[in-house]
């Protein structure tokens, strides 16, 4: 399965679709989210009476009629929610939407979905204290988060690339052996710097490693393309990202471990997206603003 290769040329067009999806983000009673127009319409399953197993977190949710979601608040594309945003937006929220309007809940209405900001070094301490119900925020699937928490999917496949300055002569990973590269604390991106020769130097949270590389602190950052991508756009031609993809990125829906039930049922929701179309939709919507073909999308591990 192939994944996306992101290019520095069209970081103006996805921040513009980013901005696009969140500038009219929710009105005075939460009930818009502020999409754009090609952004699927994810309304409410109608009745979830018996729809799930008595005892299930599912039905538990769905009785209660409230979640709390982890998402990430600074990535256009991805997770992206402005000073004046209620909702935040982009492919990973979409996706998030899926699942909550399939337990009857509005996901528009903030008075019953709480969206979490949710950064790499707090995903699983969140799920393990039951502080967050789901996390959909570019969270790569491993086998040692898996230890720890629930992970479904993937839901998406993207790899790991390097942002410089727009004037630096780093054209790959391989160009900056031995240099300092900043990721986000407790993501995998640190991991895949070290191994390639770089020196991973981790900071709370990806915008922190832009800033570092615009003041010349570091000379990089690396993590996915399509998060590079969104932070490129706000610096406005000062950043570009390079190099060929050097990681595959398996992006999934984490949950709690002691709800193993939800694993079939984060599937099967995702599996129906992909079926009836609206996966594309909101791929095309939100990373598909910036020119790159709508991919198929991939194959869910089995849950076990």
């Amino acid at each position: 399965m192939r994944f996306i290769k992101f290019k520095a040329v069209s970081a103006a067009i996805v921040l513009a679709g980013a901005l696009t999806a969140c500038g009219d983000a929710g009105s005075d009673d939460g009930g818009d989210s502020g999409n754009d127009a090609s952004a699927p319409e994810i309304n409410a399953a109608d009745d979830c009476d018996g729809k799930f197993e008595e005892g299930s977190r599912m039905a538990e949710l769905a009785d209660a009629g409230t979640i709390n979601v982890g998402v990430r608040f600074d990535q256009p594309g991805l997770g992206f929610k402005g000073g004046a945003d209620k909702i935040p937006a982009g492919f990973d929220v979409e996706m998030a939407k899926l699942l909550v309007a399939d337990l009857c809940i509005d996901p528009d209405d903030t008075g019953k979905v709480n969206y979490e900001e949710t950064i790499s070094d707090n995903r699983e301490p969140y799920l393990e204290a039951g502080r967050v119900d789901l996390v959909a925020a570019s969270y790569s699937i491993t086998d040692e988060r898996r230890e720890k928490v629930g992970q479904a999917g993937p839901y998406f496949l993207t790899g790991q690339q390097v942002l410089v300055k727009s004037d630096s002569d780093v054209e790959s990973i391989e160009d900056l052996q031995g240099e300092e590269v900043c990721a986000a604390s407790g993501s995998t991106s640190l991991e895949h710097i070290n191994e390639e020769g770089a020196v991973g130097v981790p900071a709370d949270t990806y915008s922190i490693c832009a800033e570092q590389v615009s003041d010349g602190s570091v000379p990089a950052m690396s993590t996915d393309g399509s998060i590079l991508l969104g932070l490129a756009a706000q610096y406005d031609g000062e950043l570009k990202v390079v190099g060929d993809p050097f990681s595959e990125e398996r992006i999934g829906i984490g949950y709690g471990k002691d709800h193993p039930e939800m694993c079939q049922w984060i599937n099967d929701v995702l599996q129906k997206a992909y079926d009836d179309g609206t996966w594309a939709q909101a791929f095309e919507s939100t990373l598909g603003a910036s020119g790159a073909e709508t991919p198929e999308p991939p194959a869910l591990d089995s849950c076990s």
